[in-house]
């Protein structure tokens, strides 16, 4: 099963303030951002530790494992919406993980405001 969404506005929001705080451009940190939020679901749901996606702009195309699969067909089943929108759900619900408490800026960075 190949699911294709597009991130939402919150996660690209969050993945330009993560970007800033890293110093390094927004497509790379929305890329780092969906690979994060990936593992947490995939981890979550079938203790993977490794996923592949193709990320062209905000859209995702993913093929999650046999054991999300069935998950999502499962939420798909019970909510009415299609797999792909749910699991855009549990990856927009990922925006805000990995906060900026945790960002390390580079030593050379300027001070923030």
């Amino acid at each position: 099963m190949q699911l294709t969404f597009e991130v939402g506005d919150r996660f690209e929001e969050a993945a330009s303030e993560w970007a800033d705080a890293r110093m390094t451009d927004v497509e790379d940190a929305i890329e780092t951002k969906v690979e994060q939020a990936l593992l947490e679901v995939e981890h979550l749901t079938a203790d993977a530790t490794e996923v592949e996606f193709d990320l062209d702009g905000r859209t995702v195309s993913y093929a999650p494992s046999e054991t999300l699969a069935a998950y999502l067909d499962e939420q798909a089943a019970e909510t009415g919406l299609e797999p792909a929108a749910v699991l855009k759900l549990h990856v927009d619900l990922y925006a805000g993980a990995f906060d900026l408490e945790d960002a390390v800026r580079p030593p050379n960075a300027p001070p923030k405001d």
